[in-house]
């Protein structure tokens, strides 16, 4: 733990001094912030992502960085709290992807997939900003709104995915994705 008598040094300062929050995970599982020398939650460290903020998470007897881990139980918090991301198939084939010879190119295609759908987004939020009142924009309005633009939004995520097959399919004819490996063709349109 750390101890009451050390001197801190100011908020801005440590901030200036490292621009990633570092957070401490002591063996009472307990979540320390040395850039606000106090105790902190998973919600506070969700806020965090939610935000944007740049952060690690290191484990305070041997520096081991935990953020995945960190990361994981908030994903299982929400996942088990409320309406699911993941259906229990989708979960299953991620599952059959670990120790698959697919595990790195899959890891990088959700990723990549993930990166642009949140460009996507921007852009939709960035074309309709005259259009609410950000300050009123819960997740029910959203999900009303979005339920009112399903045929347009099923025709930006059919153009999408059939552009990340094509991608998928060029690099694959070309020997950049999976090259030296005999017998392993695209899959049919």
């Amino acid at each position: 733990m750390p101890s009451s008598r050390r001197t801190q040094a100011p908020a801005s300062e440590k901030a200036a001094a490292s621009p990633v929050r570092t957070l401490k995970k002591y063996p009472n599982r307990r979540l320390y912030d040395t850039r606000t020398s106090s105790y902190i939650t998973l919600a506070d460290v969700k806020q965090m992502v939610l935000s944007s903020e740049e952060f690690e998470v290191r484990d305070a007897k041997t520096g081991e960085d935990l953020t995945r881990s960190i990361l994981l139980q908030i994903i299982l918090e929400e996942e088990s709290g409320g309406v699911p991301m993941f259906t229990t198939p989708a979960l299953a084939q991620i599952i059959r992807f670990y120790g698959h010879a697919m595990q790195g190119v899959m890891g990088t295609m959700i990723e990549k997939n993930l990166q642009a759908f949140s460009e996507l987004q921007a852009q939709f939020l960035n074309q309709s900003k005259g259009l609410y009142d950000p300050k009123h924009l819960s997740p029910e309005v959203w999900t009303q709104f979005m339920t009112g633009q399903a045929p347009a939004l099923q025709n930006i995520m059919g153009s999408y995915l059939e552009q990340s097959r094509s991608v998928f399919e060029q690099l694959q004819a070309a020997g950049g994705l999976f090259p030296g490996m005999p017998g392993f063709a695209p899959p049919k349109k």
